[in-house]
């Protein structure tokens, strides 16, 4: 546990120093630049890419909750279960379209910037956060049900008194892959003028330095390992609070 916990923080300081203070790893990235090329990215503050990155994935993965987590509360009450087939179709539009497709497509009604970057993480966010978020509202322990029915509880009481809280685990599985799913996937943002870490990454592209494509994966990759890892610190203690509830 202290082994991890010292991890995290080694982890979190390397992020910080990469994002604040570029410049100090230039001996890191020279071997892989070109021949009296640019070492580090300079063109924009890594700093404001960073948050506009995380801006991007948080926006578009809060939006994709909301619809994800609603569509499933409506498919699995009696009256809506009918459309369960429906449903899955639809959130399965995000996942088989690809990323790129849809930024094509979103282009010429959103125009350039960070629009088209939000439709595309949001529709590919949905299916993880849906299908967990319905497993957990058909699987709640029927006696817990019971119990609450017996008390007297109404639709919406229960719904967000007990099916809600011991569902949030689960739901937060799929917030929780699609959360980093969105970090990797933004980056292609940049092929349409939206400003994330993809920058970086594409500008290495263009003009063959590697050092800057290593530079913005890196990035990208550890802020992914550390909210991957936050996520479920969270999920695991939300797990035995509705353990707790359960019992």
């Amino acid at each position: 546990m202290r082994a991890g916990a010292i991890l995290r923080a080694a982890l979190a300081l390397l992020l910080v120093a990469l994002v604040v203070w570029p410049q100090a790893f230039a001996p890191v990235f020279a071997p892989f630049a070109p021949e009296g090329g640019p070492v580090i990215y300079d063109r924009v503050s890594l700093l404001s890419l960073s948050l506009n990155h995380l801006l991007l994935v948080a926006a578009a993965s809060a939006l994709a909750t909301v619809v994800a987590v609603t569509l499933a509360i409506a498919v699995t009450r009696p009256a809506g279960a009918a459309f369960r087939p429906l449903s899955r179709t639809i959130t399965n539009v995000g996942q088989t379209f690809p990323p790129v497709a849809v930024l094509a497509l979103a282009v010429p009604v959103l125009g350039f910037g960070a629009g088209p970057t939000l439709v595309a993480l949001f529709l590919y966010g949905l299916l993880p956060i849906f299908e967990n978020a319905m497993t957990a509202l058909s699987t709640l322990p029927p006696r817990t049900m019971e119990a609450a029915r017996g008390m007297g509880m109404g639709r919406v009481q229960r719904l967000w008194q007990v099916e809600l809280p011991l569902a949030a685990p689960v739901i937060l599985a799929g917030i929780r892959l699609s959360v980093v799913i969105a970090l990797g996937t933004a980056t292609i943002g940049s092929t349409v003028a939206a400003r994330t870490l993809g920058e970086v990454i594409i500008a290495g592209l263009l003009t063959n330095n590697t050092a800057f494509v290593l530079q913005g994966g890196l990035i990208v990759g550890l802020f992914a390992v550390l909210i991957y890892d936050a996520l479920t610190l969270l999920e695991a203690r939300i797990a035995r609070r509705a353990g707790a509830r359960g019992a």
